[in-house]
């Protein structure tokens, strides 16, 4: 087996729960968020409970950050593991 880079791995994932939860952001922004949850609700038969509130920057922000360093720090620790089980 092939070892990975595991900083290209933390990237990569980190880049991918952020850029996931930026979307969220701008569903949030855009009043398009709780039409999506609502929706996403109904058509597994579940009653929406969850409101969704108003759009602030500094908390989008935060949650880009947060996510982006949890991702990356995941897929580092995944890196690193797989390069030492899969040592030659």
């Amino acid at each position: 087996m092939r070892t990975i880079n595991a900083n290209k791995a933390g990237l990569t994932l980190g880049a991918l729960l952020g850029g996931w939860h930026f979307l969220w952001a701008l569903l949030v922004a855009f009043h398009w968020a709780q039409p999506l949850v609502d929706f996403l609700f109904w058509i597994h038969f579940i009653k929406p409970v969850y409101v969704i509130e108003a759009f602030t920057a500094g908390r989008a922000i935060i949650l880009v950050v947060i996510t982006s360093a949890i991702g990356y720090v995941v897929g580092l620790c995944f890196g690193l593991l797989w390069n030492r089980f899969h040592q030659h």
